[in-house]
């Protein structure tokens, strides 16, 4: 009876060595954690068992073993990524040696290789730690000679590491976070420890702190894939998933407001109207997936921005137009909503035209300045529409030197009106 360990990759198929599947694919029995026994194909015949803990592996493998005595066939038991790298085997091989079961080890693709492939940098200087069910300080590992990998689990994902970090005074250490490494839905993103300490990221999540990576202006995050798992979101996407340039952005706070008084439904024609870097563009399109949202903006590097973003959030239902409001409104289709974040000193106009091509438009506005705001109210209620307004003040914490500080934001006037 032949007992094969086998490393299945860091979850997707093609991670998997040739070795690897031809073992598991003669075996029959396999033995592992249910989330890969139930990622393995369906026409694999082998008995399938699941087993986590190296105790109950063995006895499963002793147990086949004693009711197939004369039996040629195999066992595998699978490991995720390689089981020479923080894995089950470790504990497991030497129960195997104390029952007399022979075994044979095939290797696994990493996820330390394939972060190191996906950012084309090479692994080999790499400090390897394992955060993994494991008591780790990370800022005691990071000494800024030379980049440190991270394996993430349990109480410890990349969010509670980074917080490590922020407290060893090490809040701008250059890190890079990958979530579910060769999945169809795997993101990678890149900024300081700071911006990740509030963030929600994925179990299967890896941590790569450089300190030889090119410095990350402000808080702004490069991200080779925003994560699929953004459609997903609640209103108020994290501002560290969006690209944000020297173009103004509506803040994750104000944006979430602005969503609740929109109430998007998913089939809904929506303008956004000085559409800026298209934060909420993006957020109005993910809330109408079976709509199309009109993004018009004036300003070139503005467009530039909304293309790129809408590109990151895979959003097919988005349009940019290029050009002034009301002008650049005139063909586009009767409006369900209209979200106007910059009118140009056009404010009436785009009014009219939205009410012009139907009657019983909603309209948002987002305003810093009273003289807009007033504007604003004045031209709704003129038209008779039913009119609301909010004032938005939100304060974010900062850490300096250990203790916290409030900093605070502009106030942002939120209007509605409707004839509904």
């Amino acid at each position: 009876m032949k007992v094969t360990l086998v490393g299945t990759g860091c979850g997707s198929m093609y991670t998997m060595t040739a070795g690897a599947v031809k073992a598991i694919r003669d075996a029959e029995l396999i033995i592992g954690a249910g989330r890969l026994l139930d990622s393995m194909p369906d026409d694999w015949e082998g008995q399938r068992v699941a087993a986590i803990s190296s105790e109950e592996i063995v006895n499963r493998v002793v147990e086949y073993m004693d009711a197939h005595p004369d039996d040629g066939g195999s066992v595998c038991v699978l490991f995720s990524g390689d089981p020479g790298f923080y894995s089950g085997a470790r504990p497991l091989l030497p129960l195997l040696d104390e029952k007399g079961i022979e075994y044979e080890v095939v290797p696994g693709i990493s996820s330390v290789q394939m972060l190191s492939a996906r950012l084309g940098i090479p692994w080999q200087d790499w400090k390897l730690v394992s955060a993994h069910g494991l008591d780790c300080d990370a800022g005691s590992h990071v000494t800024g000679d030379r980049p440190v990998f991270f394996l993430t689990g349990g109480k410890l994902g990349p969010a509670e590491l980074c917080a490590q970090l922020v407290r060893s005074g090490k809040a701008d250490s250059e890190v890079v976070i990958a979530e579910r490494l060769s999945y169809e839905d795997e993101a990678i993103c890149r900024g300081r420890a700071s911006d990740f300490t509030g963030a929600d990221f994925d179990s299967l999540s890896v941590l790569l702190v450089d300190p030889y990576a090119e410095p990350v202006s402000e808080t702004a995050v490069k991200t080779t894939e925003v994560r699929k798992e953004a459609r997903n979101f609640r209103p108020g996407l994290p501002d560290y998933l969006f690209v944000r340039g020297d173009v103004p952005m509506t803040k994750r706070d104000v944006r979430a407001v602005i969503a609740g008084h929109m109430q998007i439904m998913e089939d809904d024609v929506v303008w956004d109207v000085g559409a800026g870097t298209g934060s909420v563009t993006c957020e109005m399109a993910i809330q109408a997936p079976k709509g199309m949202v009109y993004a018009v903006e004036k300003d070139y590097d503005g467009v530039t921005l909304i293309d790129q973003n809408a590109e990151r959030f895979g959003l097919h239902n988005l349009e940019i137009i290029y050009g002034e409001a009301p002008e650049a409104l005139a063909d586009l289709p009767a409006p369900d909503r209209v979200f106007i974040g910059g009118s140009g000193g056009n404010m009436d106009r785009i009014i009219d035209l939205a009410v012009e091509k139907n009657p019983m438009v909603f309209i948002c506005v987002t305003a810093i300045l009273l003289e807009t705001a007033t504007e604003t109210m004045s031209a709704m209620e003129a038209r008779g529409m039913n009119t609301e307004i909010t004032q938005v003040s939100v304060s974010t914490g900062k850490n300096t030197s250990g203790k916290h500080m409030m900093m605070g934001s502009n106030p942002v006037f939120v209007i509605t009106g409707s004839m509904r």
